[in-house]
């Protein structure tokens, strides 16, 4: 484990696409590689695989039957990333 794991989650979230498969995998249900392709706006098939290696090496997302979808711990980081989503709605009101 990285000695400064926020730093570590941090440099994982900011890499391109990593929020918006989390975002696209927020309602809990599974999606196929094609579906989460078809949901990040055609996302490279390269740069999709990238994401969830890395996501599914984190523990954060897990391929199962139905597809991909967060684990528990995943679940609990979108819970803790939710004060974000206020405050980036009452942000972009503000302008």
């Amino acid at each position: 484990m990285a000695k400064r794991p926020i730093m570590a989650l941090l440099d994982l979230l900011g890499r391109r696409w990593t929020l918006r498969v989390l975002w696209e995998l927020r309602d809990g249900l599974p999606a196929t590689f094609r579906v989460l392709r078809q949901r990040c706006d055609d996302v490279s098939p390269t740069s999709l695989n990238e994401r969830l290696l890395e996501l599914r090496e984190a523990g954060i997302v897990e391929l199962g039957d139905g597809g991909y979808c967060l684990t528990e711990h995943g679940a609990t980081l979108l819970e803790a990333l939710a004060p974000l989503h206020g405050w980036a709605t009452a942000w972009a009101a503000r302008k």
